[in-house]
């Protein structure tokens, strides 16, 4: 996983005056800054070559004035040699109101691999012909992406992805003058790579230097478009596939199937058994894999990585690992479900690892919390509390995504939902909930492999089969909260086993998730790790059984942290 180390990169041709307030402006932030002379007069020089005395500050002089892109374009590729992650691009004119800074590092600490431009707000300084050019570059440069994405092109105000903008300079000749912003832009789009923005006023200070040429700049950014227009006609249907395949947040995708249907297959259990029930599974299954793009390709993706990564480590994984059967296990284990909430499950169908741990616990009388994940299968809890009489296991659940499957388990068992706590996001009401039934000895479910479905943005990347995926924040943030212990079940199905039979891993977590103010950013993602590197080895020891059927190393393409 890349380590986010940015740096500031200020392109300067003769802002002498303003730059010392804009360092100013940058001191508390403890960033390296690159300025790039851009050949400014001796007069800049004689200012610069004072600021480079000041800490963390370098400054590089090109020999002659290359235009504001020559200049970012430098900056760029020094910063590449220094190893930094992103390049923090600000101009020297003090255009940018720097308030919305620490939302541009957040954005782009949390989508690494995006490019994070700030989208103008103008004041009345703006001159009126200025604003209005911007629209007829923002018409042409929808036309170029096929898309309303982009929206605003022209604003140097963002954070580049380094390892990303250097793979595009590196096969593309660009502007380099005020062509440079836009067509960087679009290239990075036709990419793929992510762009997202955030609001940032801008002023026209009185007596500001512009070096915008009326005539030849304008001549270029003309010739800038004619050559996009022409570059999109062969991308057009890369682009239009990208339009398509936008990625949405995994509580958006609509269960698939009926209840009826559900129904009947449980059905075909109850009455013919487990061996029909498999029978009826597998037609069922195959057009599901036929229809169901969606989950397919997002099997897909993650049964790539997960053979990628296994060979790099030297891991041999057991069993066909095709989407299909990934699909049909997803299937044994809906049916794994029901039959947990029926209660057909007993001791009998379960290997407890951790057994002294479980036990000492219960005669303990003692609340924890339990952090889960969507591997295997976590009703498998409801067996575990059958072990004795008083101890009540309940469970976090986004019931609204799954109001299909909990309609029939609420038929099979009525009583179904006694254990349930529904959540669409965790809250202060949801913490006091919680702590009292911690203080009832009770224990409490969680999962932490899925991104908030309000808060998406609120994330921790960790390395998961060997590329950084987002993690919620909610689940280690509360469970520091609630202050008790923290343990990690995972129930993964032996299915080497003619009969249903089960693993449950039971292992202590911490004894406290601590996160102490000024280090709470580092103790937060040291904790992620942790659970990520649990996550992972469990995963390697039941592949087909990860039923996270989205883009998990990816964040949905609508921006809700509002």
């Amino acid at each position: 996983m890349t380590t986010f180390h940015p740096c500031f990169l200020i392109p300067c041709y003769n802002h002498g005056k303003t730059v010392p307030a804009v360092l100013d402006s940058l001191a508390s932030y403890n960033l390296p800054v690159i300025i790039v002379d851009d050949g400014s007069d001796e007069q800049t020089k004689a200012i610069l070559a004072e600021q480079e005395q000041r800490e963390h500050i370098s400054v590089i002089t090109l020999p002659e004035n290359q235009g504001k892109g020559g200049a970012v374009i430098a900056g760029i590729y020094l910063a590449f040699k220094q190893s930094f992650s992103h390049a923090i691009q600000i101009d020297a004119d003090g255009q940018h109101n720097l308030d919305a800074l620490p939302k541009l590092i957040a954005e782009a600490q949390a989508h690494p691999t995006a490019l994070i431009s700030g989208q103008p707000v103008y004041d009345e300084s703006v001159p009126k012909a200025r604003l209005y050019g911007r629209y007829a570059t923002h018409i042409w440069v929808w036309i170029e992406t096929l898309s309303f994405t982009i929206k605003d092109s022209m604003c140097g105000f963002r954070a580049y992805p380094i390892g990303h903008t250097i793979k595009v300079l590196d096969r593309n000749k660009t502007g380099k003058r005020m062509d440079f912003d836009t067509e960087i832009m679009v290239r990075m789009y036709w990419d793929d790579c992510n762009v997202r923005f955030i609001d940032t006023k801008v002023i026209y200070p009185e007596g500001g230097i512009s070096h915008f040429n009326a005539l030849w700049d304008n001549v270029k950014i003309s010739a800038m478009h004619t050559r996009l227009f022409f570059g999109m006609l062969p991308r057009i249907p890369k682009l239009l596939k990208r339009k398509r395949s936008q990625q949405h947040h995994w509580s958006s995708h609509a269960e698939r199937g009926t209840i009826i249907g559900i129904k009947t297959l449980l059905a075909v259990y109850s009455l013919l058994g487990r061996t029909a029930f498999n029978l009826l599974l597998k037609p069922v299954i195959a057009y599901y894999y036929l229809t169901g793009k969606s989950a397919r390709k997002a099997s897909e993706l993650y049964l790539e990585k997960l053979t990628t990564h296994a060979k790099q480590q030297g891991i041999t994984l057991q069993g066909k690992l095709t989407s299909y059967q990934h699909l049909l296990s997803f299937g044994h284990t809906m049916l794994d479900k029901l039959a947990a909430w029926r209660g057909d499950f007993s001791e009998k169908n379960l290997t407890l690892h951790g057994f002294e741990n479980f036990e000492a616990l219960v005669h303990q009388d003692r609340g924890i919390v339990i952090i889960g994940s969507h591997l295997g299968n976590l009703e498998l809890c409801r067996a575990l509390s059958r072990r004795h009489e008083n101890l009540r296991i309940n469970a976090l659940v986004f019931t609204e995504h799954a109001e299909r499957f909990n309609a029939v388990m609420k038929a099979v068992n009525p009583t179904s939902d006694l254990n349930l706590i529904q959540v669409s996001q965790l809250g202060p009401d949801t913490a006091i909930l919680l702590e009292q039934k911690l203080e009832q000895g009770e224990w409490i479910v969680i999962v932490g492999d899925r991104t908030s479905a309000t808060k998406e943005q609120r994330v921790v990347w960790a390395d998961f089969l060997g590329q950084p995926a987002p993690f919620p924040q909610g689940p280690f943030i509360l469970a520091a909260v609630l202050k008790s212990p923290v343990y990690l079940l995972f129930g993964l199905r032996d299915d080497n086993q003619k009969t249903p039979h089960f693993d449950i891993y039971f292992e202590p977590f911490c004894e406290q998730v601590k996160l102490p103010r000024g280090q709470r950013e580092e103790a937060l993602k040291n904790v992620v790790n942790q659970y990520a590197s649990h996550l992972e080895h469990y995963t390697m020891k039941a592949p087909l059984q990860w039923y996270n059927f989205f883009n998990f190393w990816r964040l949905s393409d609508k921006n809700n942290d509002k």
